[in-house]
């Protein structure tokens, strides 16, 4: 497969990942990490904005910026990845449901609560018709979209590819999901993100959005070189064969990577996996973490993306983000490794375009 070059990038998160006011310096203790309010009026008119849930405006400036920097006024096809998809409207829907014992239902709700609202609104805003595609896979959404583009690229059937991972936090979601586990139930203070004790990670949301193109030009980011998921293994030595197998196919071995940004997440139990990993396979490596910027969530890989591609750009690591190695970025590659709670496992291969 040809390389295929991300020109144009943009995130709206809780912490932009090279911003001066970094995460870890507040002390402010969070249940959970909600993105910072872009301007939304620049993107969105004030009449449609007050039909859309939080999870669309963002998603709609996160595409507009992404397509702005790749200074690409349409793509050939818009893929998007959610794990949750509108979990505020879906709740909005329910909730009537339940109020109105199942009479006099507002149909509205129903309609934006649907997984590819977000991928509709997007292409509705830029007055899109082409390829339109949303992926629902939980925590390989990004991945399948990621897939789906190069392969949308890689068989001709478009040049630029607008390609986003979306998924937003809510106060019932955050409920459901501490209840059984998934999730931290007393606040964390901000900075200890890696060190509380408690099981459970830092729930979080984001918008990331990528122009992907078979072109590379001056402001390429980087080259996605690879991808590659799987399901359930059956313990550290077949996780680390598959992560050996997948340098492999792309030509390189274990020394030869850079760089390795790992989902760390805070959850004492499953971030056991990166540490076994880090202990013996990427020993010498430089290990990166990113969640306390993003928080975890089905689509904290397309985060990931934005960080790593952004880095080859970058002189220096921020120190929260570095956990092992130098910090300092003139390398090649980075391979994005993430899963969850060792069921699913993702790998993402970045190169210097």
């Amino acid at each position: 497969m040809n390389r295929v070059y991300i020109n144009g990038i943009s995130t709206v998160a809780p912490h932009q990942p090279f911003a001066v006011e970094a995460a870890g310096n507040s002390g402010e203790r969070l249940s959970y990490l909600q993105v910072r309010k872009p301007e939304y009026r620049k993107y969105i008119e004030p009449k449609a904005m007050r039909r859309m849930s939080k999870i669309v405006r963002m998603s709609i400036v996160a595409a507009k910026e992404a397509l702005q920097d790749s200074s690409v006024e349409q793509p050939d096809a818009i893929v998007t990845g959610t794990g949750m998809g509108c979990q505020a409207d879906t709740e909005k829907f329910l909730n009537s449901m339940i109020n109105n014992k199942e009479t006099l239902l507002n149909p509205t709700a129903f309609i934006q609560s649907t997984h590819n609202t977000i991928g509709a609104q997007v292409a509705l805003i830029l007055g899109n018709t082409n390829y339109n595609m949303t992926y629902v896979h939980r925590t390989f959404s990004f991945e399948s979209a990621l897939l789906d583009s190069l392969m949308l690229i890689s068989e001709g059937e478009a040049v630029n590819v607008l390609v986003g991972g979306v998924d937003e936090i809510t106060e019932e979601s955050h409920l459901i999901k501490t209840r059984i586990g998934y999730y931290k139930k007393e606040p964390v203070r901000d900075g200890d993100f890696y060190h509380d004790k408690q099981p459970g990670a830092v729930a979080g949301e984001s918008a990331s959005f990528f122009v992907l193109s078979s072109q590379k030009n001056d402001h390429s980011y980087a080259s996605v070189d690879g991808i590659s998921t799987f399901y359930r293994p059956s313990g550290r030595e077949e996780t680390a064969e598959k992560v050996r197998y997948f340098l492999k196919e792309n030509h390189l071995t274990v020394e030869d990577v850079d760089f390795v940004l790992m989902g760390y997440n805070g959850d004492t139990e499953f971030d056991g996996i990166y540490d076994l990993l880090v202990g013996d396979l990427f020993a010498r490596n430089t290990i990166i973490r990113y969640k306390h910027l993003c928080g975890e969530h089905d689509a904290s890989s397309a985060f990931a993306t934005c960080v790593a591609a952004k880095l080859f750009r970058e002189k220096v690591i921020p120190g929260l983000m570095l956990k092992q190695g130098r910090g300092t970025v003139p390398g090649k590659n980075i391979l994005i490794y993430n899963q969850f709670r060792n069921i699913n496992h993702s790998l993402i291969l970045l190169g210097r375009p």
